[in-house]
Parts: C-alpha cells; structure tokens; sequence
C-alpha cells in the first residue's frame, strides 16, 4: 500500500488554510518519486490499484456483514478531472448491490423549496452500504458561489450573502457530516486537482475524437472562464469543512493512474482501519445451524 508520509501530503490537516497552488496536480510529488522515474512510479501505482481492488472487495462484504458502518465518499473536482474514470476503476471489484452512485444536477422545484442539504440526505448509503456522490451538497459553497444569482432560486429569506452567510454554510456543512459520523457513516471527501492546462488538452481530446464528442459540453467550456473563482471558492470551502471527523484529500489528477491508485489506497485502507468483523455465532445460534446441517446431510 501507499505509505503514510505519501498519503499525509494530500490530507488536509484541520483548521489549515489551503492554497491550491501549493498542491501538485502531477505525479512528481516528491524527490524520491522523481528520482525513481514515471515509469517504476507507475508501475507501483497500478499494483497498489489492483491490490485495492481485490482488498477494497472484502472490505465490502465485511463492511455489510458488520451493518454498523456506512462510507460516503464525496467527489469533486473542476471538469474534466476524471471522477467519473475513477469511480469505475476504484469500484470495479465491488458488489453492485452494495454500491450507490449519485450524480447530482440542477436541483428540481420540489429540491428548491427545501433547505440545500435536504436532497443529498435522501441520498446517503444506510449501514453496510457504500455510497459516492459524484458532486455533493459542496456545490452549494461552489457554484452556488461562483453564480450567485443561484441563491435567489433558493428562495432564501431576505439578507446579506457575504462573508457570514457562507461561513454559516460551512458550519451546516461541518455539523452535518458530525451527525453522519457520530451515527456511523464514515465520510472520506475528495478534491480531483487538475491543473487547467491538463483541462484544456482533455478537452481538446474530447473535441478530437468522434468516440469522445458526446463528452464535451460548453457549458464546461463556459465554467472554464471561472476558473480564478471556482479556485478560491475551492480553497475557501476546502479550508473551513477539512475536520477530524471528514478530512478532505487533495489528489493530483493530471495523471488518471495516479489519481486512482491513491483514492483506491485510502479509502480501502480506511475501511480496514474500521476493524470489521462478521457477526459471532452465539449458543442457540450454533445449535440452529448444526441441525440445519444435519437436515441437509440427511436428504
């Protein structure tokens, strides 16, 4: 598995203010990666993959098995950063029925007329299940942020939406994920950083390529002229709700093998840190299953 110190350099430590800029999007991370080369760096990441995978599998039946645990795995990203890649490879060994994806888009009439958590809680896995959000209830304290004639759609009570408005939105944020956690949902929250050079050449590639056309939108190529707004937003929103309880991650992307290696590592290595076990047998439940093994003997 990847080690600790590796890891350590894209967890945000709580109370810390970020700068995106301070964060590589690639995967020289480190001198000793470097020095190592792309291509040894590479091969021990898609090993670290396929080990998780397989690892990531058990985890799943022991996660269910346990039914005390659920894990939340939040993604977002600018466009283009490949959450949608690395959904399918990091699950790719999961058990579908124990696995829920959810892709959240303009939210609906009835959607506006609750507070901005309301839809996403619908959405949350119940114990022994795993659930992504690919895009969250974050978007409210990013695009909502970066538009804000949004916020009149909300249908909000008259008042200033400066400074303290969004804090006030963090602190919804921070005390929501606390509940989830303190009632066993475990919440591991990523940031996909592409560098916008990496964005552009995906995007051409997606303009290049007829298998890839149906991929690009230009509302995507709109956003992309936000892009000085979505980063402080993101740095804003990164720094006030990175918690003990629901640290987020900041994972270099402009290399899809190395973004996938590093989300498959922490979240399998976090459901292992959980100490699952399956249910224990007691007395009478032993004795049940030994003459339902009689029966069966007997046919």
């Amino acid at each position: 598995m990847i080690r600790k110190d590796v890891i350590d350099l894209f967890k945000v430590k709580p109370d810390t203010k970020i700068r995106l800029k301070d964060y590589h999007t690639g995967w020289e991370q480190t001198d000793e990666f470097k020095s190592a080369g792309k291509k040894f760096v590479k091969e021990r990441a898609n090993e670290v993959l396929q080990t998780s995978i397989e690892e990531l599998s058990e985890c799943q039946q022991l996660l269910y098995a346990d039914d005390r645990y659920a894990l939340l795995i939040v993604l977002q990203a600018m466009d283009a950063a490949g959450k949608d890649g690395t959904i399918r490879h990091v699950m790719s060994g999961v058990n579908p029925q124990g696995c829920q994806v959810f892709s959240f888009k303009k939210p609906s009439a009835e959607e506006l007329d609750h507070n901005f958590l309301w839809r996403y809680m619908k959405s949350l896995p119940e114990r022994g299940r795993i659930g992504i959000f690919n895009r969250s209830y974050y978007e409210d304290v990013l695009v909502v942020k970066v538009h804000k004639d949004m916020l009149e759609q909300q249908k909000l009570p008259d008042g200033k939406h400066g400074k303290a408005f969004w804090q006030d939105r963090y602190d919804d944020i921070n005390a929501f994920e606390r509940h989830l956690v303190r009632n066993g949902t475990v919440v591991l929250k990523f940031f996909l950083h592409v560098s916008k050079e990496e964005q552009k050449q995906r995007f051409m590639d997606r303009l290049e390529r007829a298998e890839k056309n149906w991929k690009f939108s230009l509302a995507d190529l709109n956003e992309r002229g936000y892009w000085d707004d979505y980063v402080d937003a993101y740095e804003k929103a990164i720094s006030a709700t990175s918690t003990k309880w629901a640290p987020w991650y900041i994972v270099p992307a402009d290399d899809k093998w190395a973004t996938r290696a590093v989300v498959a590592d922490i979240v399998t290595t976090t459901l292992r840190d959980l100490d699952l076990e399956f249910p224990e047998m007691d007395d009478e439940q032993r004795v049940l299953l030994e003459q339902a093994r009689k029966t069966l003997e007997e046919e």
